[in-house]
């Protein structure tokens, strides 16, 4: 595949950029598919902005995401997010991603329908577990066996996150052709509308 730098995927990112329109691309998937790595990437390249959800609740909660899990329990967290990722929704364009349970949410699901174009980025267990194993920052993964934990989230998740516009699979690939096929992905859907 080409290079983000050579003068193909510039006309990719401009054939994207124009299938986007005012929506906002909302990135979702679970905690190391990659959302916020190549939604930076593919807001540049998209010349849009970017915007973290979680980095967003925090800011707004003065809280770490653990803390407020600690605080008040998941229901709470998510009931904040989907407030935090409507109000989000409601300028665009921008690049979004999600944290990993936010899709889950069927109000929240509602909100990312109407305001953006989803796109879900997949990645099997072991690419999952290789990026998520170093840090000890995930709530949810704080088990007994962090590793089952993330496979049982996998079989819950996968078939609400088959829902979204777009699917992306997530793999051990350079960040540049990650971000190429999302911009492929969202032209050639276009193309078929």
């Amino acid at each position: 595949m080409t290079e983000l730098t050579d003068l193909a995927p510039l006309t990719l990112s401009a054939e994207a950029r124009a299938a986007l329109g005012k929506r906002n691309l909302v990135l979702i998937g679970l905690m190391g598919a990659g959302k916020s790595a190549i939604g930076r990437m593919t807001a540049q390249a998209l010349g849009i902005p970017f915007i973290d959800s979680d980095h967003e609740i925090e800011r707004v909660s003065r809280m770490s995401i653990a803390d407020l899990f600690a605080a008040y329990g998941e229901a709470e967290f998510r009931a904040l997010e989907t407030r935090v990722i409507k109000r989000l929704l409601r300028s665009g364009p921008r690049v979004v991603s999600t944290g990993g349970g936010a899709y889950i949410n069927e109000n929240t699901r509602r909100h990312i329908k109407r305001g953006g174009l989803s796109v879900w980025l997949k990645a099997d267990v072991d690419v999952l577990w290789e990026r998520v194993n170093k840090r000890d920052t995930r709530p949810l993964l704080k088990t007994e066996n962090p590793r089952q934990t993330l496979e049982n989230l996998m079989n819950a998740r996968y078939p609400i996150y088959a829902q979204a516009d777009l699917t992306v699979l997530s793999r051990d690939v350079k960040k540049e052709t990650m971000v190429e096929e999302v911009l492929a992905a969202i032209a050639s859907a276009a193309k078929k509308a």
